[in-house]
């Protein structure tokens, strides 16, 4: 790559496209390069840290301190509490965050961050384990930390091979992939997310089935005997456009949609409601993931659902299988406009 700039005018959009596409493919070969570079070291350093009894104290300067925050950030997300430590304010009395139990991450791209020299020595007082991140072996990153993961040298995108952009997306991807490896080696479960993230879009796409839903006082259920003047009142009166079909028993034997009542528009004053459902209709758990639930709504192209407990049936059934859902007895129901209206679409 040339060191010489040559300027792109406001105007030249080809130029402006080409360049972009540039920058994007040096830093994907550097993403390829990273990961046939792993090894024992990124094994090591995982086990380290996933040993942790506190927290993971991630530190970093300069652009590596930004990718530092970024990484102790996904650690806490993902069930690992991690918090950030700027070196440089280290020296003056944040050290004492640093404890017994912690694990420090260390991440300097030349290795040499003068500022990390008291935090190398804080740690080493107190045996505390240095996980270090750099490019450089024998870099004061490599030689101060208990295992080191050796970046490869990146070539950065920037024209004249300075500005950081190759090689702290280096830095970001691994910290990506330390997090997610720590998640599995942990078992963090959906579960476990949901509680990290009770509110935003992610707590929104955890959220079950039983929050967003109308309860059992909003069910348009009628009985399987009822004449279709009735069920056709209490469709409307409803205002979800079905009713379901319930035995003495209580449990959903079908459902009655406005194409079902279309297909028998011309003996509807002379049928009842057994008469005219569907029946094994498509049901939600109440304890469904809600993008889960939205999903499946989509897919069996229905706008409308009855929810069922948690013990109901897995609605990623094959039709075959959909007779095991009649015997159900329906807690809620959902409509599509309630996702969106929500925020999840």
């Amino acid at each position: 790559m040339s060191h010489s700039v040559v300027p792109i005018t406001v105007g030249a959009s080809n130029l402006i496209i080409s360049r972009a596409r540039e920058v994007i493919e040096i830093e994907a070969r550097t993403l390829d390069l990273l990961g046939a570079s792993l090894g024992a070291s990124f094994t090591k350093g995982c086990q380290i840290l996933a040993g942790a009894t506190g927290r993971i104290i991630v530190a970093g300067v300069g652009k590596s301190g930004h990718i530092a925050r970024k990484i102790a950030a996904t650690l806490s997300a993902t069930g690992s509490p991690a918090m950030y430590l700027h070196p440089g304010e280290a020296a003056h009395g944040d050290l004492g965050m640093v404890v017994e139990g912690d694990v420090v991450l260390a991440i300097s791209n030349s290795g040499n961050t003068a500022e990390l020299q008291v935090l190398f020595d804080h740690t080493e007082r107190w045996g505390i384990p240095v996980v270090g991140m750099t490019s450089y072996a024998e870099s004061l990153v490599d030689r101060r930390s208990t295992v080191c993961i050796l970046l490869p040298i990146a070539t950065e995108a920037c024209s004249a091979n300075i500005a950081p952009t190759s090689s702290t997306t280096q830095q970001l991807a691994l910290g990506d992939a330390i997090a997610m490896v720590l998640m599995d080696m942990q078992g963090v479960s959906r579960e476990s997310l949901k509680a990290l993230h009770p509110g935003g879009s992610i707590g929104l796409r955890l959220a079950s089935v039983s929050q967003l839903m109308h309860g059992s006082d909003k069910l348009p259920l009628v009985d399987l005997n009822l004449p279709m003047d009735d069920v056709i009142t209490c469709m409307t009166s409803m205002g979800f456009g079905i009713a379901g079909v319930v035995d003495q028993a209580g449990r959903l034997a079908g459902i009655i949609t406005d194409g079902d009542l279309r297909r028998h528009f011309k003996v509807l004053d002379q049928v009842c409601a057994r008469e005219v459902m569907t029946p094994c209709p498509k049901m939600l758990r109440a304890d469904m993931a809600a993008e889960d639930a939205l999903r499946f709504l989509n897919d069996a192209q229905i706008t409308c659902a009855f929810v069922v407990g948690e013990d109901g049936p897995n609605c990623a059934v094959v039709e075959d299988e959909m007779v095991a859902t009649i015997n159900q007895i329906p807690v809620g129901i959902i409509h599509v406009h309630d996702f969106l209206r929500s925020g999840l679409s």
